[in-house]
Order: structure tokens, then C-alpha cells, then sequence
């Protein structure tokens, strides 16, 4: 073994790295001395999907990962000893990574010292601006802005009923109610996450605590709490959350929901389907959890023992996301061990990949987040920085948080939470201070706060109660926070590839800290008196701070910062609980007043990022998980905008076609479009919208619409897997039109390669239910037979047994003559008609032919099978249809072969075009009777000099007896809004007998008037060949 020989890596060996779909990242490989050979990248990168599978193996099936998403990747060679690779970064999940150096003729590597580096990749969109708005639905009702409370007539009148046993629930806040507020939260606040509260069933009688009863003791972890909804015939609670969804969608903000799997409450409904669930102990208690010393007794811990209560959690967490909500505040979540969320995660990812899970992980250890966020693959966490107050605890926990956001999965620095008192129940100017600190120390804009922080509410938010939010004072921080999300949003220092350094010095309760935007240098320092009631020297070094001068732009209030410097040592008085966001570059200032005031759209920096993801979305798919090269995201990027078609033609490496089929909307919103194998389905619309593609209620690919170049948006999905037979999706739109919020769903047919198209022409009757048919036959030459496999209906004015092409040289509009034939069977004074009630299947072949097979009842618990055949001649304006009737096969519930039945045969015809309609009352009332000649075996009917109809029964009678049919509705016309309705004229009917396995023939004929003789029809055995098809399928 040559031990003087060795590789280094960058990324080194066994660190972190907190990253963005749609970014890229370059590994480099150098060798201590030169040497023949290739170097190769070991990584699951681009592998997620198998990454996950080997979960769902181990959870369900008890299968050890074998390790089958890992892959090597060739790295290029940049010099004597140096390799590189650049990978695309296009999937959320936790990856890891290692570089080695196979030697030439050699089959060991040589691998660089340490474990694997890990990559966490987070959505596109969370790169910058997670402002969260924490909002407790309850609180928006009448006690909002305060006042709403009983006052001592009423505490007295509600103890008397408590005391005698009533339950008393004051008026609760609504869904509604918060929408009204969207406008301001979202566009004046800035918010672009609105987080709720639980929002499932709570106790109101059995085990409730407080008045109102704790949203976390939930009896239902997938239904509304109809308190949170008004009464309303139009729209239930949980139509009444998604109206929620919705407005906070077409806002651009996402809804997170607050979910607390470790427990549930008294009565939940699942304590009486799954009691095994709960955790008893020995003596049969069931067990509550808590935390920090204090047990909840309104809940009730669940056991995780049993894995049907994860798959079961598994639906609560997907049905939620169907319904359109973001993400999850996963209350106490460190209680649910990590396998368990390793399992939920990986099957949500699955289908809804961006979805974010935020653990909650207050009093649980760091080392149990930075499991959770990496194993168990969460996204966010609780920052601690709201309970560390003076500058030595802040020192202390600051660059920790810091460390995890880059590494692990991002910490929010929460302002307030309903775990604590009030901010402004200090003092206001307390409530600035740590409201302003925790969003300007935030990483990636991950920032939120309580309802009410905005308005100085004092009264702690009681999850029991509805405490006011102090709405509307006078009096609050509304214009600070503006100003500060709008610095979280538009300045690439509170956005993704930046570093976060202390830099104060000296004494005083107060810290400074830099931010710097490595791929531009952009820098701010941001200077905080952590002293409410003090003045205090604001002291830092200005060499770490990498700030020149002494004239500053504080971003927060515009104003000129003149500070004192000596020795590389800045000094400013900060005023008590003064905040600073310091700047020397002076465009910072006119760039921040240029972004809109009250802007409901996404950040730049979000949609750029958001494109460059897709843009690599295409090149992945074309190109595999590879090294880059030559390829420039940020330039595709902006191809991707320009034209979605053209860049996907671009990135074709075997042709010039853009394999894509375009789905507008809404013009396509009633068609099926087919989707070849291999092609990108692109949706457009001139507004914003969301959009789906489920398969059997689960969801193949999600994505929210991007603003191409022209301000219209699209969504660009990935080729789905190749089905083997034809498959039928349906996608699942919500568009945000002017005029509101619009669901629909519309089919897709995804198709599988041509080598395994299979075209059915067998079908049962439960298919034919579902999705009605008709047969289509044609002669030639112009003629056709369109007939509803519903035997007897009409749908449309262009449904005929016989539309004549009257033409002899060339095809011309088609005359109807032969509408409809309805038929009975007879037996013992029983009479059954010949409809879709009896039919069992239907089949067809190439040659214009169709089957019908039916099962129908006589009477006295028999029935007889009965066939029948339509069919067109070749060259002729003539149909045949025979009629069919099995043998019983000697079955007991068959009616026995020489019992004969009477068929009845009527058929219904006209003369017209196909386009036209048929008004009795407009002359045929009179002329088509009179036109009518009858036979022993049938009839003719001429009309007009130039057509005549022959209809003749091979066996059997023609009786004359004319009847009409008013009215008869067409409700495809109806649908296209033409005239639904046309009359029908019948000569009479036909009659005729038939013993088991007897059939009988009609034929009909459009002739010119003077041709006697009827085409020849091949004779045929219906025993051998008319109806030979499984009789499982037939009957």
C-alpha cells in the first residue's frame, strides 16, 4: 500500500451544507503527487426517489438499505493532480457525497480521510424571505381588538351555568375573519408565511380545559374545528379552510398548519377505532405527556410501537397537503422518534417534495434537532435565540444557530411565541428591540412572530382562551416591521450564501454583527442595544466588520449614522433598545425605497431562484445527475423565461423537437389530452395558478406556476415514467383569476410507447357505465352507422344506424334514413325491452362491426342470453344488424331452447340532413306516412324522388302501424347550446320468433328509387362466428 500517496477533497470530508434546488456545487479532488488514473464522485445525489423507496422497504417490509441510490459520477480533469465535478442540486433531501482516486490497472480507490459530506437542499423558494406570521384563528373574533371580553354581569350570569353543569363557549374568530386581514399581513406586514394554530376539533364538553377549550388537544388530526368557521349552506368548515388556503395562495404566501402527532385529546375518534394506540400503564392509565415538569392533561400520548400508526399518520399528513397546505409546525416533535419521521417525511416527499416540516424542538437537545433535520430530513427548526436575552447569552447561542442554518436545516428566529409572555407587556420599546433583533439576525429571512406583536398586545396568548391582539391601537410596530420585510426580501445580505460574524468588542449589553453576501460582497452590520431602559456604547472592530468611514445609512430609519473611530474601533451611543442596520453603500437605501409598498408578488431573488431550478429540472432529465460543463444555469435560466418550448427543443440531445405538449388553460379545461411518452407537459395561463397531476388519488408531481418573460406564467412537468398501457391523469388546477379563486379538474391520457399501445375493444358493462361509447362504421365511401353502445338512446343528431352518403363520386353531408331500431323480447305475456339495463358487454372490430351482448330476463327467475351484430356493407349505403338469441347450455337459469321468444323490432327513421333537425309540424307529419310502402317482410320509404329506405327482415312479419316520437332529446346539442330536440317517425314494427340459438337478419338500404336489389351481405354462422368472445366478458 502506498501510504505516502493521498487525495484531498473540497467540500472536506464530514461537513454540512445547507443548499437550494436549483443551485449547483462544484467538488474538487487534488492528489499529493501526479498520477495516471481517474477520479470519480460517490453520491446519491439525483437519487432521492430510490433514497426513498429503501425507507419505505425498511419501515414496511423490515428490508435493510442496501445502499441502491449511490452513484459515480466521473470527475474531469483540470490539471496534473486536480479533478473537479459541478452537479446539478435539483431534488429536496438529504444527500452525501465523497470523492475518490482510482489509480490506472488498479480496482481499490483511494479515498480522502473522514466521512462523507452531507448536503441538505432545501425548496427553491425558501432561499430568502420566511417571514412566518404565527396566527391563532380563534383570537380574530370579538375580542380582537379588546373588548370582548364578559364584563361582571356576565362573568356572574356564565359561573351560574357553569356551576349548574351547562357548557358556555364564547364566539370564536373564523377563517373568514383572517382572510379579511390577508391584505394587511401579507402586503403591509410582509409576511409571506401565514402559520396557524391547530385548527382540528377541540374539546368542548368531555376533558376541556379552559373556556374555550386547547387547540392541541385535538379530537381529529384531519378535520376543521367548525367553531373556526361561519354557518353557511354554501361552504362547509373544511371548504371554508381551503377558502383560506386559496387567498393565501393567490397572495403568494404559503400556509403552514400546526400538527401535534405525539398525543391527542380526550374522546378523540381514534381512541374508539384504534385503542390499542394509546400508551396505558400497568394499572390500565392511559398515559399524558409533557414537558418542562408540567404534564398536559388534556391529552393523551400515543404509542408508536405500532407501525399502522404510521402509515396512518402518513394519510393525515398527505391529506393535508391536498388540500393545499405548505407546511407543518411539528409540535414537541423531537417525542416521535426519528425512524417514525424519517418514514413520514420520505412518503409526503413522495408526492408533495417542496412541502416544509419545522420542527418544534423547544426542550429537546440541539443534538436531537440536528438528527431530526438531517436523518429524519425536516427542513426547519425552532431557534432558541427568543429566550436568550443579554449580550453574553446571545454570544453564547447565536453562532451555534448560525452553524445549524448552514449546515443542518434553517432556525427561525421567532420574535414571540404563544409558549411566552408578551413582548410588549415589558415595554414597547422591548417589543421593537427583540422583534427587529431576531428578524435581522435571521438566516435566509427566517423570521416570525405571534399575532398581536404588531399591535403591542400584553396579554399572553392562553391556547385555553381567546386573549385580545390589540388590533387596530394606536399605538404599534406595524411601519417597522414593513420596513424590515422589505429588507429581508430585497437585500442579498438577509438572503441565502451569507456569513454571519459577531464583530462587537468592548463592554455594554449590546452586539454587532455582520452580514455579508458572498457571491457579491454586499455587506450590512447590524448594531443592537439589548437594554430597554438604558443607553449603552455601541463599540465594534471595523477591520471584521469590512466597513470603511464613519457615515452610515441605518436602512431601518434612513437617517445618517455618524460614529466615533479610532484604531479600527467604531463607537455609537445606542438609545434604549435602539436597533441599527448600517450601511455604507448608499445605493442600498435607494434600492430598498424603490421596492413597492404594498407588492403581493415574489421576491426577485425567489424567482430567479425558482427558474433555476426548472432549468435544471429539463437539463437533469435530459442529460442525467452529470457534471455540468459548459452549461450556465443563470443563462438557461433566462431561456427558460423567454420561451419554455424552445428551451426544452434546446436541451433535446437526440432531435430538433421540443417534446412538449402545451395545455392551455382555460381553453383546454374540457379536452383529454394525450401526452406521448417522454414529453413534457407545459401548462399556461395569463394569471398565477397551482397545478397537479394525480393518478389514482395519488399525486405524480406538483408545482406552483412561474412569470415567463411576457408576464403570463406557466408550469413545467417532468416526463412522468412511461406507463405500460395507456394511462389516464388528471390535473388538478386552482388558478387565481381577477375574479377569484377557480378549481378544476381536467384528464389527461399519458400514452405508452408504440411497441405496447394495446387498443381494447372488449368492454364490461361496468366500464360502459362509466364512460359511455359509440360505434363508429363507415362503407367507403362516405357513408356511415354511429350508434350509442346504450342501445335505444340517441345523444346527438348525428347518432344513426344508416346516414347515407347520397352522392355517387364524392362524399357530401350525409343523409339520415334510419335513425334507431328499438327492440323487445317477449315471452308469456313478459315483455322486456332491449336497453343498457340488460346490457352485460360490448365489442368491436375494424370492419365496422359491433356486438352487443345482453342478459334478459322472462320471467320465473329465467333469463336468455341475446346477441345482437350491426355491421355496414363495403361500398353500399346498407347495414345489417343480426339478431342472436344462445343456446341455454343446459344451465337451470336459462330459459330452456325450445321455449320461444318473440322479438319485437321498431325502427324509428326520418330524411334529412345530418345537421338539421326533424320538426314534424313542418310538413313530414303529413308527407311520411303517405311515403310508406309495406311488404310481408318489411318496408320502403321514398320521400323524395331522388332517395328511397328498404328495410326487410330475413324471418318473420312487418305490421303497419305509424307512430311519432315528439321531442326526443339530444343532450350533446344541449351542451353546445343548439337545438336539443327532433321528432322521430316509426311505419310500424317488426315480428318475428326464435328457439335457442336462432338468429334473424335486418337489412336497410338508401338506394335511388327503381334499385330493387340489396347488396350481398357474407353469410355467416353465429353459433361459430358472430359471438365468439369469452362468455366471462360477454355475460
Amino acid at each position: 500500500m502506498d501510504t505516502a500517496f493521498s487525495v484531498i477533497q473540497d467540500p472536506a470530508p464530514g461537513i454540512h451544507l445547507l443548499m437550494f434546488r436549483g443551485d449547483t456545487r462544484t467538488f474538487t479532488l487534488t492528489l499529493s503527487r501526479a498520477e495516471k488514473g481517474s477520479a470519480w464522485l460517490r453520491t446519491n445525489i439525483g437519487h432521492a426517489a430510490t433514497a426513498r423507496e429503501e425507507i419505505f422497504a425498511e419501515a414496511e417490509r423490515d428490508e435493510s438499505p442496501l445502499g441502491r441510490d449511490w452513484f459515480d459520477i466521473p470527475m474531469k480533469q483540470v490539471g496534473d493532480r486536480h479533478f473537479e465535478v459541478t452537479v446539478p442540486l435539483c431534488e429536496v433531501g438529504h444527500f452525501e457525497a465523497k470523492c475518490f482516486f482510482l489509480k490506472a490497472g488498479k480496482f481499490t480507490p483511494v479515498w480522502p480521510q473522514g466521512p462523507n459530506t452531507a448536503i441538505n437542499v432545501e425548496p427553491a423558494d425558501t432561499c430568502c424571505a420566511n417571514i412566518i406570521y404565527n396566527a391563532f384563528v380563534r383570537q380574530f373574533g370579538p375580542n380582537k381588538a379588546g373588548g370582548g371580553t364578559p364584563d361582571d354581569s356576565q362573568k356572574r350570569c356564565i359561573q351560574s351555568l357553569d356551576n349548574a353543569g351547562y357548557t358556555v363557549i364564547p364566539k370564536s374568530g373564523t377563517f373568514r375573519d383572517l382572510i379579511k386581514e390577508l391584505d394587511f399581513i401579507i402586503g403591509e406586514l410582509g409576511c409571506r408565511i401565514i402559520q396557524l394554530l391547530p385548527i382540528n376539533p377541540t374539546p368542548t364538553t368531555y376533558a376541556r380545559m379552559g373556556r374555550f377549550g386547547s387547540p392541541f388537544a385535538a379530537l381529529s388530526f384531519t378535520a376543521v374545528d367548525p367553531s373556526l368557521a361561519q354557518f353557511d349552506s354554501r361552504a362547509t368548515p373544511l371548504e371554508q379552510f381551503i377558502e383560506l388556503v386559496d387567498a393565501v395562495h393567490e397572495r403568494y404566501a404559503k400556509v403552514f398548519i400546526d400538527i401535534a402527532i405525539n398525543h391527542t385529546g380526550w374522546a378523540a375518534g381514534i381512541h374508539e377505532m384504534y385503542p390499542e394506540w394509546l400508551v396505558r400503564g400497568s394499572d390500565g392509565r392511559i398515559e399524558v405527556p409533557g414537558a418542562w415538569g408540567v404534564r398536559w392533561e388534556d391529552l393523551t400520548k400515543l404509542d408508536y410501537r405500532h407501525k399502522d400508526l404510521w402509515r396512518y399518520m402518513v394519510d393525515v399528513f398527505l391529506t393535508w397537503c391536498r388540500r393545499g397546505v405548505d407546511g407543518f409546525r411539528c409540535d414537541a416533535g423531537y417525542m416521535i422518534p426519528v425512524p417514525i419521521w424519517k418514514y413520514i417525511v420520505a412518503s409526503v416527499r413522495s408526492e408533495y417534495p417542496n412541502t416544509i416540516f419545522l420542527l418544534e424542538g423547544l426542550g429537546g437537545k440541539i443534538s436531537v434537532t440536528r438528527t431530526i433535520l438531517n436523518q429524519a430530513n425536516f427542513n426547519w427548526a425552532y431557534s432558541e435565540l427568543f429566550q436568550n436575552y443579554d449580550r453574553g447569552q446571545i454570544e453564547a447561542y447565536l453562532p451555534e444557530a448560525v452553524a445549524i442554518s448552514q449546515a443542518d436545516g434553517i432556525t427561525v428566529h421567532f420574535a414571540e411565541t404563544h409558549d411566552n409572555l408578551r413582548l410588549a407587556s415589558r415595554s414597547t420599546t422591548y417589543a421593537k428591540m427583540r422583534t427587529a433583533l431576531c428578524a435581522l439576525c435571521s438566516l435566509q429571512g427566517a423570521f416570525g412572530f405571534a399575532n398581536g406583536v404588531e399591535w403591542f398586545a400584553t396579554e399572553k396568548i392562553n391556547v385555553h382562551e381567546s386573549p385580545s391582539l390589540n388590533w387596530g391601537a394606536t399605538t404599534n410596530q406595524v411601519n417597522e416591521i414593513h420596513r424590515f420585510n422589505k429588507l429581508l426580501k430585497c437585500h442579498p445580505a438577509f438572503h441565502d450564501q451569507v456569513a454571519l460574524t459577531l464583530v462587537q468588542d468592548g463592554g455594554g449589553n449590546h452586539i454587532a454583527l455582520r452580514r455579508l453576501h458572498l457571491p457579491s460582497g454586499k455587506k450590512l452590520l447590524i448594531v443592537a442595544n439589548l437594554d430597554d431602559q438604558n443607553q449603552t456604547l455601541g463599540s465594534w472592530d471595523s477591520r471584521l466588520a469590512g466597513m470603511d468611514g464613519n457615515v452610515f445609512k441605518d436602512l431601518l430609519s434612513g437617517a445618517d449614522i455618524v460614529t466615533n473611530a479610532s484604531d479600527h474601533r467604531h463607537t455609537y451611543w445606542l438609545d434604549p433598545g435602539q436597533v441599527l442596520c448600517l450601511t455604507s453603500d448608499s445605493e442600498d437605501l435607494d434600492r430598498l425605497n424603490r421596492t413597492a409598498e404594498l407588492n403581493f408578488n415574489l421576491p426577485e431573488r425567489i424567482e430567479k431562484q425558482c427558474l433555476r431550478a426548472k432549468a435544471l429540472d429539463v437539463f437533469r432529465y435530459c442529460q442525467g445527475t452529470r457534471e455540468l460543463g459548459e452549461f450556465d444555469p443563470d443563462q438557461a435560466a433566462q431561456t427558460l423565461a423567454k420561451d419554455p418550448v424552445d428551451y426544452c427543443r434546446m436541451m433535446n440531445p437526440v432531435s430538433p423537437e421540443s417534446r412538449v405538449i402545451v395545455w392551455h388553460w382555460p381553453r383546454d379545461a374540457k379536452r383529454e389530452v394525450m401526452v406521448p411518452p417522454g414529453y413534457f407537459l407545459l401548462v399556461r395561463s395569463d394569471v398565477s395558478f397551482r397545478a397537479g397531476l394525480t393518478i389514482n388519488n395519488r399525486t405524480q408531481a406538483h408545482e406552483e406556476s412561474l412569470r415567463q418573460a411576457d408576464g403570463s406564467f406557466f408550469a413545467l412537468f417532468s416526463p412522468l415514467p412511461v406507463p405500460a398501457h395507456d394511462c389516464t391523469c388528471t390535473l388538478d388546477l386552482t388558478v387565481y383569476t381577477h375574479k377569484g379563486c377557480e378549481h378544476l379538474q381536467a384528464p389527461l391520457l399519458f400514452l405508452p410507447p408504440a411497441d405496447n399501445a394495446v387498443l381494447t375493444h372488449q368492454f364490461r358493462r361496468s366500464e360502459l357505465l362509466r364512460k359511455p361509447l359509440s360505434l363508429l362504421g363507415t362503407n367507403g365511401r362516405g357513408g356511415m352507422l354511429r350508434v350509442p353502445v346504450a342501445w335505444g338512446t340517441l345523444n346527438s343528431r348525428y347518432d344513426a344506424i344508416l346516414a347515407a352518403n347520397l352522392h355517387p363520386e364524392y362524399p357530401e353531408d350525409r343523409w339520415i334514413m334510419l335513425t334507431r331500431c328499438r327492440t323487445w323480447l317477449v315471452y308469456q305475456g313478459y315483455s322486456q325491452d332491449i336497453t343498457q339495463g340488460c346490457l352485460r358487454s360490448f365489442s368491436f372490430d375494424y370492419n365496422s362491426r359491433g356486438i352487443w351482448h345482453f342478459r334478459v330476463p322472462t320471467g320465473q327467475g329465467e333469463h336468455v342470453l341475446f346477441s345482437l351484430r350491426v355491421e355496414m356493407a363495403s361500398g353500399e349505403n346498407a347495414v345489417r344488424i343480426i339478431f342472436f338469441r344462445h343456446s341455454d347450455a343446459k344451465e337451470p337459469a336459462l330459459l330452456a331452447d325450445d321455449k320461444k321468444i318473440r322479438l319485437i323490432l321498431r325502427p324509428d327513421i326520418e330524411d334529412r340532413n345530418l345537421h338539421d333537425t326533424t320538426k314534424a309540424f313542418r310538413g313530414p307529419e303529413h308527407h311520411w306516412p303517405a311515403s310508406v310502402a309495406v311488404h310481408p317482410d318489411g318496408f320502403s320509404f321514398a320521400p323524395d324522388p331522388r332517395r328511397r329506405l328498404e328495410v326487410r327482415i330475413s324471418k318473420g312479419n312487418f305490421a303497419s302501424e305509424p307512430e311519432w316520437q315528439y321531442m326526443v332529446y339530444h343532450p350533446l346539442e344541449k351542451e353546445r347550446g343548439l337545438d336539443p330536440d327532433s321528432d322521430l317517425f316509426s311505419p310500424g314494427y317488426f315480428s318475428t320468433e326464435l328457439s335457442g340459438s336462432q338468429h334473424v337478419e335486418l337489412t336497410a338500404q338508401v338506394s335511388k328509387p327503381g334499385r330493387q336489389k340489396f347488396p350481398a351481405f357474407k353469410s355467416i354462422d353465429p353459433k361459430k362466428t358472430l359471438f365468439g368472445v369469452d362468455n366471462t366478458i360477454a355475460h
